[in-house]
């Protein structure tokens, strides 16, 4: 089995979803991908909390607005 088809896979298993089907957060170790689509497909991406760079991104953005919003109420 190749890497698409385990990716593939890992992406099919409810196992590896959580949240509400609105806010779905993904979670596989065996998946290679960082940005998955969700599946609603018209919703975009999501990112693979299990990837050490994946926890990064998210919390990077998490922090993103907030500290945007204070760097431009001081200008």
């Amino acid at each position: 089995m190749n890497q698409d088809e385990i990716n593939l896979s890992e992406w099919n298993m409810n196992e590896n979803w959580g949240g509400p089907r609105w806010g779905e957060v993904y979670f596989s170790k065996k998946a290679s991908r960082i940005f998955v689509p969700k599946r609603l497909k018209w919703m975009g991406m999501t990112v693979n909390l299990a990837h050490t760079a994946g926890v990064l991104l998210f919390i990077g953005f998490l922090f993103e607005i907030p500290f945007l919003k204070i760097w431009f109420l001081k200008s």
